[in-house]
């Protein structure tokens, strides 16, 4: 019997009618294969008595979906949306409908995962590869990634991949005084850790005094937070005289008139593409960007889309160079980017590709001539303008601190933010949403009455050296029929070749691919949602304050932790940012010595990297034969390390997908030992009501949101990573990167990270309750133990409790069949696709195993004919050991097969039908991958980055 009675159930309740698959009488199926009568008896078996919370969830009577959407027009209202010229890397933007209805309300876009498989990813691919393109072009540099989370950290990234590339040996880094605050600041905290000197000044410092030498690298901000534009050419001729590197941020929507930085010569771009038609959103999400010239391309961080062939010589796209990864090079690791901004940077590829080069170059036109007239205005009026040499789309008035005041309120009179520059200074930034209104408003509150924005003479004020000569984007993708017609089919064929959690079940380990309901994420388009600038007055953003206040009161109720920092943009962010606060820490108490992390062999390969980033050593933790934490080595290296012993990093349940009963005695050896316990909060999905981490000892968590809380994961990004504290370490989470509050240093460019998406964790929360929340996480746990009942005899499941359960994912061990058949875990992951499943987790946390989660949104049907497709391959895996299928020539090895095997000459030792229609697959609603296996080697030895040739598009 389930726990819930099924007479129970209201049409309207959410969570047991909308988010969790299993109906109640596919769950009394289930736990009758499991050989239990009720879900509590599992939750038992599974769960140890001694991490169990002792008080159910409480949130009171969850929301409908028509009840939500009211509540949340009600918060919305809250907010007071004001045109914002505030600038300083935030613009608005028009996000044309063609790509907002087809791809940010896409749930073919915004459901996908990580194209790790590429097979099955080409669509977004080729969009991520045309954002490449799009960059590299802008920018003049040969290599470009595909999306960094924002300008801020991007600009931190890159400061760090100079010290590694650079020829020089300084220890010191020269940031522009010009750089937008938020820059600085966020370098500032990535440069401390680390022992970069951070040197702030004027460009023109560089050329003399020898500075250039004391530096291993230098960022220029184009234009300049204040407006201003100028050619680096010279500063950069001299870093690179004494082996420095040159970085410039630069405006991609700047550079379609403005000279390119490769051109300058630049060693490294970055920049933010939000006004390429991404909302502001309070200040996310957006995609960054970075690019660098080919010979630095290996120290690249993050994910480059690389173009390679299958295994019949098709072109194919796939992620290139990925033994850089995290992943891979754990405390070798030079960043910790994990999740980008994917569903973004496709966002602001097609923004692109639907503009053109002459429509991007016609915007920014617009936009610098508006700037003009503004300016004329002004200097007719009197006042006194900077940067006198040239502008692009910012211009900073001096007013006088007695004006300052009184003009600002006279602009939101008005309906409009200006940015306070210093005490007696206004910054105005316009964009391609700027009316004539806007400007006469702007005007008016500077006292200037009759004057009318009705001279539309074409004007500018770019110095002539800066005029861009080169051309960019003349590859013919961005050179389509743009009729809408054109852009909807196009933007359907690349979804097409995709496999999304739209089509079927991602089963995914330690990623939670769960469903994101259509009901959570109707707000986040809303303009009081989407327009916010994140750096308006405070008490503009009354409603995003509001919901996100209740957001935070439930997380710490969920999580046992008294504090939360909504300001990490993605888990491996969320980890810095709590390592960060434990150093904060330790260094308020005179202990700044504390610089060692113990961390566990099976951790996730963030935590290493993060670790690094830091400035701290790892010391990894041996696994006992059980997989678990050895505990006479962890308490052996603690005791080692304890006068220097910042803290441990464990993951619980642990990545091997069981509640280690010995979680409490880690966290007391730590604490014992002077350190703090980081508890990663990847596998929540299978604690939420039952078990709370700031309740077995941990000091801080990330959250998943992108997991746990169901915002949707868009293909490899956005995501969020916030952190919950314990009260001593409340004082030290980051701080506002705007500089307006004292506190730790910030981790984003945004106060709250990407603000917009937790609208979409509230209103998940508040449709399950506590009660849906919990349901939630048994059903978890659930459907991971009857996947293994189902397949336990045909595969070995690798790790179990001690009564036999896993937690809310399971580990099947492929590794036997290498040896039996020739089969490896490559090989069942691309015969998965044929029967119209994305593999679960390849090789991690064990090399040649399947990590696989079903979540609590997948029904028993579904959960059955992922169970069969297994079962399936494990027949034709028998098949190979007994002889009755070639071991080179067989349905695993040529897998996966597409829609051209089915026609032409059929040369292979099986047959045609059970190669395509493998057993229990559906033929009616057939996925079919659009190309081979992909060729990674060939990719890596042949690296291309950006569009290839248009005859690869003619077929589509």
């Amino acid at each position: 019997m389930t726990t819930y009675d099924p007479t129970s159930y209201k049409p309207y309740d959410f969570a047991n009618r909308r988010h969790i698959g299993p109906s109640p009488a596919e769950m009394d199926t289930m736990l009758q294969t499991l050989g239990l009568s009720d879900l509590d008896s599992l939750i038992r078996q599974t769960v140890p008595e001694s991490i169990r919370q002792a008080q159910p969830l409480d949130f009171g009577k969850p929301m409908t979906e028509r009840a939500l959407l009211a509540h949340m027009r009600e918060i919305a209202s809250e907010n007071r949306v004001l045109t914002s010229l505030i600038g300083q890397g935030y613009h608005g933007t028009f996000t044309p409908p063609v790509i907002q209805r087809n791809i940010l309300e896409n749930p073919a876009w915004y459901t996908a995962y990580t194209p790790y498989q590429p097979e099955i990813s080409q669509g977004r691919l080729e969009a991520l590869l045309n954002y490449q393109t799009l960059v590299s072009d802008l920018t003049g540099l040969e290599i470009a990634n595909a999306s960094l989370l924002d300008e801020a950290t991007a600009a931190a990234e890159a400061m760090t991949m100079a010290q590694r590339v650079a020829k020089s040996k300084a220890q010191a880094f020269f940031v522009d005084e010009n750089c937008h605050p938020q820059n600085i600041a966020v370098m500032r905290t990535r440069a401390e850790p680390l022992g970069i000197s951070l040197v702030i000044g004027a460009p023109a410092d560089l050329l003399s005094g020898g500075l250039a030498a004391e530096v291993f690298g230098a960022v220029f901000q184009y234009p300049g937070t204040k407006g201003g534009v100028q050619d680096f050419s010279a500063q950069i001729e001299a870093l690179h005289a004494e082996k420095a590197l040159g970085i410039v941020i630069a405006d991609p929507l700047s550079l379609c008139l403005l000279k390119a930085p490769g051109e300058m010569g630049a060693d490294i771009a970055v920049g933010s593409t939000q006004r390429f038609g991404v909302p502001i959103g309070y200040g996310g999400p957006h995609a960054a960007y970075i690019a660098c010239r080919d010979a630095y391309k290996r120290a690249l961080p993050g994910r480059i889309v690389g173009v390679s062939v299958d295994s019949h010589g098709n072109r194919a796209y796939r992620l290139s160079l990925q033994t850089r990864e995290q992943h891979i090079r754990r405390e070798k690791a030079t960043s910790n980017v994990c999740t980008a901004q994917a569903l973004l940077a496709v966002m602001a590829s097609f923004y692109a590709v639907f503009h053109g080069p002459e429509g991007l170059r016609a915007i920014a036109q617009r936009v610098h001539r508006k700037t003009v007239r503004l300016a004329k205005g002004l200097e007719a009026a009197g006042f006194t303008l900077a940067p006198k040499d040239g502008f692009f789309d910012t211009i900073t008035v001096d007013v006088g601190a007695a004006r300052q005041p009184e003009i600002l309120a006279a602009a939101v009179a008005e309906g409009i933010n200006l940015r306070a520059l210093g005490t007696a200074a206004i910054g105005i930034t316009l964009d391609e949403t700027t009316e004539p209104e806007t400007i006469e408003a702007v005007w008016r509150a500077f006292g200037i009455i009759d004057r009318r924005d009705d001279d539309f003479t074409a004007a500018y004020r770019l110095p002539e050296a800066l005029i861009r000569q080169s051309g960019y984007l003349e590859h013919p993708i961005f050179h389509l029929n743009r009729s809408e017609t054109e852009m909807m089919r196009y933007m359907r064929r690349l979804a097409d070749r995709d496999l999304a959690l739209d089509r079927a079940m991602i089963p995914l380990g330690s990623c939670t691919m769960k469903l994101n309901a259509a009901v959570e994420m109707m707000p986040i388009s809303w303009p009081e949602f989407a327009n916010l600038h994140p750096f308006a007055p405070r008490d503009q953003a009354a409603g995003y304050d509001r919901f996100i206040d209740s957001l935070t009161q439930r997380l710490c109720t969920i999580t046992g932790y008294d504090a939360f920092s909504m300001q990490p943009n993605s888990g491996a962010q969320g980890e810095y940012a709590g390592l960060l606060t434990i150093a904060g820490y330790h260094r308020a108490r005179g202990e700044e010595n504390r610089r060692v992390c113990l961390i566990p062999m099976s951790a996730h390969g963030t935590n290493p990297a993060s670790a690094q980033m830091v400035g701290w050593q790892v010391v990894p933790v041996a696994s006992d034969d059980k997989g678990d934490i050895d505990l006479d080595d962890f308490r052996a290296k603690a005791a080692l390390h304890a006068e220097n012993l910042a803290g441990c990093m464990i993951t619980y349940p642990s990545t091997h997908g069981v509640f280690e009963e010995t979680v409490q005695a880690v966290c007391a050896i730590t604490h014992e030992h002077g350190g703090q316990v980081y508890i990663d909060g990847a596998n929540l999905n299978a604690m939420v009501g039952l078990s709370r981490p700031g309740d077995l000892g941990g000091d801080v968590s990330h959250l998943n949101l992108h997991k746990t809380f169901a915002i949707p994961h868009g293909g490899g990004g956005p995501g969020m990573g916030p952190i919950g504290v314990k009260a001593h370490l409340a004082a030290h989470l980051p701080g506002d990167p705007n500089g307006v509050s004292a506190g730790a240093g910030p981790v984003s460019a945004a106060p709250l990270g990407s603000a917009s998406i937790l609208a979409i964790s509230y209103a998940y929360v508040m449709l399950m309750g506590g009660e849906g929340l919990t349901q939630a996480t048994k059903i978890a746990i659930l459907n991971a133990n009857y996947i293994a009942a189902r397949l336990q005899g045909a595969y070995d499941i690798l790790f179990t409790g001690p009564t036999g359960r896993v937690a809310h994912e399971c580990i099947i061990d492929t590794r036997p069949f290498e040896a039996s058949a020739g089969v490896t875990v490559e090989d069942i992951a691309k015969r998965l696709m044929d029967n119209g499943f994305h593999a679960p987790t390849m090789s991690w946390p064990v090399a040649g195993t399947l990590m696989v989660e079903p979540t609590e949104s997948e029904n028993l049907g579904e959960i059955d004919r992922f169970c069969d497709a297994l079962l399936g391959i494990r027949e034709e895996i028998r098949a190979i050991e007994e002889g009755r299928m070639d071991r080179a020539q067989n349905p695993l090895k040529l897998a996966p097969h597409t829609l051209a095997d089915v026609v032409g000459d059929w040369d292979r030792p099986y047959d045609r039908e059970a190669g395509v229609f493998p057993k229990g697959s559906p033929r009616t609603d057939k996925y079919w991958p659009p190309v081979n296996r992909v060729d990674n080697a060939f990719g890596d030895r042949n690296l291309v980055c950006t569009c290839p040739p248009m005859e690869d598009y003619a077929e589509a």
